[in-house]
């Protein structure tokens, strides 16, 4: 059975003990009147006080040494005790020197870490040896009053006290086992939180008064942009962005707090902050959303009453629309028709395909699938992709152009879902290219962004650009600033984007043209906290 933190602690106050008693014993009987002590037998209780005091100083080194077993150098300490101090009371005079006590303190002491009955038959050996001693003395007739009455008395106190001691010690030995286990159950519980804070989707941090991070999960560190600052550093070093928001929450807990980009380049982010413990040491919870993974969510929900509508539109307008785009081809070939009629035939066929578009359209956003990521080197993969591009469009080699710095450059995104907004943007920058401009020129750029380290992909044209008035509503549907237009293309890439985990914003140019950027998650590694 394995020897407890208290059990060894009881050792050594037993062996603490001992050596100070041999020191006592022996200044007593050289330097300060010795009393009772030798008086029968001084020469044997010279050797019995040196004796004791010298394996006493021993057994003490040898425990501190950590030599040998603790249980049977508490065992040996106390049978030394029980004959040497019987011998020392011998020599003293028997029990009425008092000495026998002592054996009684012994006892006490050295039964705390004794384990199971092995304190008893202590108590029964140091009973039996007192009696002995009476026994002895009797038949020597080394003392008038053999005192077989106190020797009685000194064993059931033996007996007394064992049990008395063993039981404290038992007790605290079930205290320290009961105090083990709940401390190994609260670090099992700690282990466990933090590991389901680190396996979180949402950033998760804890910060105190003076704004000092105490917990960062993983998420948190790759949503702020992997900070060199974390744990044990102040929230401003880590996101002066996320400090500013809690700087505001504290002045407002209750107020509006706008969604917050923490670099340059990285996402949006959106923070929650909770009060946590109580006043004398009042921390703070922040939660981090991805707020593109809060929309996508919407989206499913989207998409799913979208899917509902559309089934009704399929059915209610493209039918009705097939007769009126037929009957116009039928009319259409009739060859008495004046001019006039024509002209309101093509009217008819050019609305009716452009009602069809739409029809499309939503039917294309209602039946996406759910993206399947995987990694695409981008130097490779846009070869392929701007070849079919071409081929589509009919764009020679310089009108489209690639550029990817470095071509290694990795994304995770579902390059079916990745290809259909390419194609989407590039759709977009040829209908809308004014004409009296000089020839197009488009160029999808990527590479990794120097703020955030993350991917990005870009496709620019030399046109006049996006007017101001019309930005802020680019990517609403049906937004369109043709007449030819559906004004779901935009509104469906923004989807697949977010789709992906994907965040696609228009950049004006200085220089003038349009520039869709998308800048994807960071695939690097996150490292443990």
């Amino acid at each position: 059975m394995p020897v407890l933190e208290s059990q060894i602690g009881h050792l050594r106050l037993y062996l603490l003990y001992r050596s100070a008693l041999g020191v006592a014993l022996l200044l007593m009987y050289f330097g300060f009147g010795r009393g009772p002590l030798g008086t029968y037998l001084p020469g044997v209780f010279t050797v019995a006080v040196h004796l004791y005091l010298g394996l006493a100083i021993i057994a003490l080194i040898m425990h501190l040494r950590q030599v040998g077993d603790d249980q049977r150098q508490g065992q040996l300490a106390l049978f030394l005790d029980i004959v040497l101090i019987t011998v020392m009371m011998h020599a003293s005079g028997g029990v009425q020197s008092g000495l026998g006590m002592l054996i009684a303190v012994s006892i006490a002491l050295g039964s705390l870490g004794l384990v199971g009955h092995t304190a008893l038959f202590f108590a029964a050996l140091a009973s039996l040896a007192v009696l002995t001693e009476r026994i002895y003395s009797q038949v020597a007739r080394a003392f008038e009053d053999t005192a077989y009455m106190q020797a009685g008395l000194l064993g059931a106190l033996y007996f007394a006290l064992a049990l008395l001691a063993h039981r404290l010690g038992q007790r605290a030995t079930e205290s320290e086992q009961l105090a083990s286990q709940r401390g190994l159950d609260l670090a099992n519980l700690a282990q466990l939180n933090d590991f389901v804070i680190q396996q979180m989707r949402a950033g998760i941090l804890v910060i105190d008064e003076q704004e000092t991070i105490q917990v960062m999960n993983e998420a948190a560190w790759v949503l702020l942009g992997m900070p060199v600052a974390m744990r044990h550093y102040p929230l401003e070093e880590s996101s002066p962005g996320l400090a500013e928001q809690y700087r505001q929450w504290l002045d407002t807990p209750g107020g509006p707090r706008p969604d917050f980009r923490p670099t340059a380049g990285g996402r949006d982010l959106r923070a929650t902050f909770t009060p946590i413990g109580d006043d004398d040491s009042s921390n703070t919870l922040i939660v981090l959303e991805d707020t593109a993974q809060l929309t996508a969510e919407v989206q499913q929900l989207k998409l799913a009453s979208l899917g509902r509508l559309t089934a009704g539109i399929a059915h209610e307008i493209r039918n009705p629309l097939g007769a009126i785009s037929h009957a116009s081809q039928l009319l259409d070939e009739s060859p008495q028709l004046p001019s006039t009629d024509k002209r309101m035939i093509e009217i008819i066929q050019q609305n009716s395909r452009r009602v069809n578009e739409v029809v499309e359209s939503i039917l294309k956003l209602s039946r996406q699938d759910n993206p399947h990521p995987k990694p695409l080197v981008l130097g490779p993969w846009l070869e392929e992709q701007i070849v079919e591009i071409r081929q589509t469009h009919r764009l020679s080699e310089n009108q489209l152009q690639k550029q990817i710095d470095p071509e290694t450059t990795t994304v995770f995104s579902d390059p079916g879902q990745l290809r259909q907004v390419i194609d989407v943007l590039c759709d977009n920058a040829i209908h809308h290219f004014d004409r009296d401009l000089p020839q197009l020129q488009l160029k999808i750029a990527g590479g990794i962004t120097v703020e955030s380290g993350g991917p990005f992909l870009e496709v620019r044209d030399n046109g006049s650009g996006i007017p101001l008035d019309a930005e802020k509503n680019l990517f609403e549907p049906f937004f369109t600033t043709r007449n030819e237009g559906t004004g779901l293309g935009l509104y469906i890439a923004r989807q697949l984007c977010e789709a992906n985990h994907i965040r696609l914003e228009y950049l004006r140019q200085p220089t003038g043209g349009s520039c869709f950027r998308l800048s994807f998650p960071n695939p690097k590694r996150t490292r443990k906290l």
